[in-house]
This record gives structure tokens, C-alpha cells and sequence, in this order.
């Protein structure tokens, strides 16, 4: 059984070095990516990979994205730069990185959809990366439509990965965020607010065979799913809300067409409650590499390991490690 990682991260060499030249020396991600020579060196990754001979990583870019350090031209720049290192990765290592999903310079609508055609028909591409917010702007915004419509024509998946920086304060009263909440809390409650603006905007009524890869097993909504249920239910029932105007089917069904990845660090308890909510052919298999201590290592070692001691068979076992993931990306044909 291989074990494709469906969400971990790369910096490829090119990209950053570009990032570097043009963003301030104290800029905040810098620090982060400076401690972890996994993120961007071959060899460091190649020798954690190594441990787990049946591991392979689906690449995608880790921060940050281009639009949230360029505009215009250099935004497109940067993500042909990004687009075109990720595609040489993929042709010289397909044992290790059988495919990655391509980067958009999101600040020009025009510029992501050229980006999108040409990394996913010249490159080879398998999909891309949004983040949500994008520069503070939700991703039901009509703008991003055509992006949307154009995945759908490609039947390829759209990975989206939360961003909150530390100057979103957890208080009104304060102007920084503390205790890195803006990272442990406000993404999984950036992936759970993408998701439901996505839901009761309408877009997957609209678009019912997109396909969003979801970070850190949907953020809250598996663990919240009864009260999503119940309070929208209340909300229209008893008070006569218009959430559910437009929708074709209970609004939980709809939660339940993402999908949901394994990047919950070892938590096999949470692993089930996403499982039963969404179902095995929702949920693929991803670590958040090389985001830990020990530059990937214990990520890698721990997911793998809550898998194995989920109560589920090993049918689906397989699925969540490898087959949604060449379902998804097309691996068999």
C-alpha cells in the first residue's frame, strides 16, 4: 500500500529566493522557514522520506502565496516561477512526488485563469492551491467564479489552505494575536468559514462536482456537524432565515462534498469524527510536512500511525492512504 501525502508543503528554490529578494528581512514568515531546511532542501526532505519507503508527496507551495507578496506582473511571475520548478520536481523524482498542484496569482482573476491552463495542459499539473481568505477576501466572491468553472471543465481538485497572520487579534481590545491562536485556532476556523460560505452562497449547489481538498480534516466542521445541522435548522424554522434559500438538499450534504485530509497530527479520536461524518471515499491522506519538531519526521510518523489504529477496515485504510488520492488526481490513467 503507498501512502500518498495529499497536503504537504515545499519552497522550491527558485520561488524562494525570489521571495527573499523582495520582502523585508523581518518578514514574518521567514523565521519559520529558516528553521526548517526540510521545507526547501532536497536532501533533507529525501532523507525523512526515506524512513517510509512506501511515501510519496503530492506537492504544493507552502507561504506564502504569491498574491500575498506581489501584485500584477511580479504575482504572475512568481507563480509561473513556483509552477515551473514544482512541474521539473515532478519529472525528475515520479517515485517521490507523483504530482503537485499548481500556484495562481490570485490579486488578477484574468492572470490565474491563464496560470491554471497553461500548469495544468503544458506543465502537468494535477489541480491547484487557493488560499482562504485571499488577501482578506472570501472565496464565494463572484470574481472567483470562472476559477471555479474552469476546474470543473478540468475534473481536477482545488486545495485550499487556511492563512491568518498574528496581527488578526484574538480581542478587540488587543491588536496582536497571542500564544500563536491565530495559527492553532484561526485556521481551522478560517477552513471551517471557507467552507460554509461556500455552502450557503450557493457555489456548490452551482458546482456540485467541485472538488476542495480541505486542511487539517475540514478545521471544526466534522466535530460541530449536529450543530451545524441543528442551529441553521432553527434558524430557518423558527425564525424564518433565509441561509438555506436556494439549496436543493439539506445543507449537511453539502459539508459532506468536500474533502477532508488526515493533518491532525496523530489524533486517531479525530480521525473517526471525520470519518463519520464524511465517509471513507471523502478522506485522503495528509500529514502537513515537515511542519514539526522534527522537520516532518514526527508528523509523517505519527498520522500514519493514527490511521493504522482507526477501527475501520483495511479496504478503507487503503482508500484514505492511496485511492482517493488517485481518484482524485487521475493516477490511473
Amino acid at each position: 500500500m503507498m501512502k500518498i501525502d495529499m497536503f504537504c508543503h515545499i519552497l522550491t528554490p527558485k520561488y524562494k529566493e525570489e521571495f527573499y529578494r523582495i520582502t523585508p528581512d523581518n518578514f514574518y514568515l521567514k523565521n519559520v522557514i529558516d528553521s526548517l531546511p526540510t521545507l526547501f532542501d532536497l536532501d533533507h526532505r529525501f532523507r525523512i522520506m526515506d524512513k517510509y519507503p512506501d511515501l510519496a508527496h503530492v506537492l504544493t507551495l507552502g507561504l506564502p502565496p504569491p498574491e500575498a507578496i506581489a501584485q500584477g506582473e511580479k504575482a504572475v511571475e512568481l507563480a509561473r516561477l513556483a509552477n515551473d520548478e514544482m512541474a521539473e520536481l515532478v519529472q525528475k523524482y515520479p517515485d517521490k512526488f507523483p504530482a503537485a498542484a499548481a500556484s495562481l496569482p490570485m490579486d488578477d482573476v484574468d492572470a490565474a485563469l491563464e496560470e491554471i491552463d497553461r500548469a495544468i495542459n503544458e506543465l502537468g499539473l494535477r489541480g491547484i492551491q487557493l488560499l482562504a481568505p485571499i488577501n482578506d477576501k472570501p472565496l464565494d466572491l463572484p470574481e472567483y467564479m470562472p476559477i471555479y468553472e474552469k476546474m470543473v471543465e478540468y475534473d481536477l481538485p482545488i486545495w485550499v489552505h487556511p492563512t491568518r497572520s498574528a496581527d488578526y487579534p484574538d480581542y478587540r481590545t488587543e491588536n496582536r494575536s497571542r500564544y500563536m491562536i491565530f495559527s492553532n485556532l484561526g485556521w481551522p476556523y478560517e477552513t471551517a468559514t471557507f467552507m460554509t460560505r461556500m455552502v450557503f452562497s450557493g457555489v456548490l449547489e452551482k458546482y456540485p462536482t467541485l472538488k476542495f481538498i480541505t486542511h487539517h480534516c475540514g478545521g471544526m466542521i466534522p466535530f460541530l456537524g449536529q450543530r451545524m445541522e441543528g442551529s441553521y435548522d432553527h434558524a430557518v424554522i423558527l425564525r424564518g432565515a433565509k441561509y438555506t434559500q436556494g439549496l436543493s438538499k439539506p445543507h449537511l450534504d453539502y459539508f459532506k462534498m468536500f474533502f477532508y485530509d488526515t493533518a491532525l497530527y496523530g489524533n486517531t479520536s479525530a480521525l473517526m469524527c471525520g470519518y463519520e461524518f464524511c465517509g471513507v471515499d471523502h478522506m485522503v491522506f495528509a500529514t502537513d510536512f515537515p511542519f514539526d519538531s522534527e522537520y516532518g519526521d514526527r508528523y509523517t510518523r505519527q498520522t500514519i500511525e493514527s490511521i493504522e489504529r482507526m477501527a475501520i477496515s483495511e479496504a478503507d485504510k487503503q482508500k484514505i492512504f492511496e485511492g482517493n488520492a488517485r481518484r482524485l488526481l487521475h493516477m490511473e490513467e
